[in-house]
């Protein structure tokens, strides 16, 4: 090599070393407040390291505040100042930005609920500093702004070792479900506000006894058999190769006790993670179904789903193959059960065909028969002080109806007597019922679940007469 290639290679390292130098000092002249703190404490330049990003679903926000609390136990968190921009821009953004001089601020907080009754205050943009695994660690926390475009929360990972971002971020997934809010509670899903996603909603366990509930002989215990029994013999049946997950229908005619059959399974299942859909917020089956996966033993409840049988939403597959196909995709020791309520199996008989094994009980919950109706009665008019004759005679009168029918029956028998004063007595009970099964209340009964409205209408003074009672 002769003196002249000397002496380029040289100008050419002087220019290279000079380029560095010029980059590093636009860098540092571009880098925030914030930005120079993180870097302090990452002990690099944090615009020179990548950003990892992990996507949270909204509902799962308090989750992962409480994991995050957890394993950065001892750090420091921080907010960010810097105008309402800041809401909308990653953290790469807020690290190195020639318009915007992000600062440390104070911590944006936002309220959840954490139970029916219970709420917290977790982090809704914050950046929390601390060393994991002895690396150090600089992680942004977001809930979900729909308004500003972001449909998820987000949590924004820095550090300069990567296999260490990875290993804090499977410990973060795994500290989200072991200190989460949601498992054991009964939950809903609604949309939010701009109608895009699922927000949780959390339900009180209802507390309804078996007294509570008149189904003919059989049916109730049927049903908690299969769905509370199987997970009571979980050990049992995963030795023997058998599967856990299970499915099933409850139909009827509207009124008959479906939705107080289920009120009742989740009362006798504490500590089991409940999801309730009903109606349009079946559609968020998915959210439902991971749930269910994730806080085993699980209850998922699709009430009226023949309302949402064919109904088609974002896909073009029907809503209710989307609801088997969650059901399907289960694994088989997954100890969930999903219950669906239906006033109309005929609409669902098809497609049930079509995906064999997803339901494995069928329950039929009929009209009441006399029998059922004497204690639907009975249940009604505990605190009322009418004769069993006068009670089992309008049971039988009453051929056709629900419980709704009874309570609206005792409500109106106590209306009757309270006008003129008194206590109620057979007749209040006589008149009344004779009232409501006349024909001009035909469209009353089928609002309180009667039966069929083609049987011959008895007027009030007939039976009168046939009770051997007077007006």
């Amino acid at each position: 090599m002769d003196e002249r290639d000397r002496d380029l290679m040289l100008a050419v390292g002087r220019y290279l070393r000079r380029v560095n130098e010029v980059a590093e000092q636009e860098s540092r002249a571009t880098r925030t407040p914030l930005g120079d703190l993180i870097s302090e404490h990452l002990g690099a330049d944090a615009a020179d390291v990548a950003v990892v990003h992990e996507q949270i679903l909204d509902h799962r926000l308090v989750d992962a505040d409480i994991a995050l609390e957890v394993l950065a136990d001892g750090g420091r968190l921080i907010g960010v100042s810097g105008g309402e921009q800041r809401h909308q821009q990653g953290l790469t953004e807020l690290i190195s930005n020639p318009y915007v001089r992000y600062t440390p601020g104070p911590v944006d907080y936002v309220e959840r609920a954490t139970g029916p009754q219970a709420n917290r205050q977790v982090v809704s943009l914050g950046l929390r500093l601390f060393r994991f695994e002895g690396a150090p660690l600089a992680v942004a926390q977001r809930a979900a702004m729909p308004h500003y475009g972001r449909e998820t929360a987000l949590v924004e990972v820095l550090g300069a070792d990567a296999a260490v971002v990875t290993r804090f971020l499977d410990a973060l997934r795994a500290a989200m479900i072991e200190h989460s809010v949601l498992r054991g509670q009964v939950l809903s899903f609604e949309p939010t506000e701009y109608g895009r996603g699922a927000g949780a909603t959390f339900l009180p366990r209802p507390a309804v006894d078996e007294d509570d509930i008149v189904l003919p002989a059989g049916v109730l215990e049927e049903t908690i058999e299969h769905v509370v029994s199987i997970g009571t013999h979980r050990d049992e049946l995963i030795r023997a190769g058998q599967h856990l997950k299970r499915g099933v229908l409850l139909y009827g005619p509207p009124g008959t006790g479906k939705t107080l059959t289920v009120r009742h399974l989740l009362t006798i299942t504490p500590g089991t993670t409940a999801i309730v859909l009903t109606g349009s917020s079946i559609r968020f089956i998915s959210a439902a179904a991971e749930i269910a996966r994730t806080f085993t033993p699980a209850i998922v409840v699709l009430e009226d789903i023949d309302l949402v049988a064919m109904e088609r939403h974002s896909s073009p597959q029907p809503l209710l193959f989307e609801v088997l196909d969650a059901l399907d995709g289960l694994d088989g020791d997954a100890d969930v059960a999903f219950i669906m309520t239906t006033n109309r199996v005929e609409v669902l008989e098809r497609a049930l065909a079509e995906r064999p094994g997803r339901v494995d009980l069928a329950v039929e919950v009929p009209l009441p028969a006399l029998d059922e109706r004497r204690r639907l009665f009975r249940r009604y008019a505990h605190a009322l002080d009418l004769s069993d004759a006068a009670l089992d005679a309008a049971a039988e009168k009453a051929d056709g109806v629900t419980g709704s029918f009874a309570k609206e029956l005792m409500r109106r028998t106590v209306l009757r007597a309270s006008r003129r004063g008194d206590a109620p007595v057979d007749d209040d009970l006589a008149a009344e019922l004779g009232r409501l099964l006349s024909a001009r209340e035909q469209l009353t009964r089928s609002m309180l679940g009667a039966g069929g409205d083609d049987r011959v209408q008895t007027p009030p003074e007939q039976y009168t007469a046939e009770f051997g009672w007077m007006a």
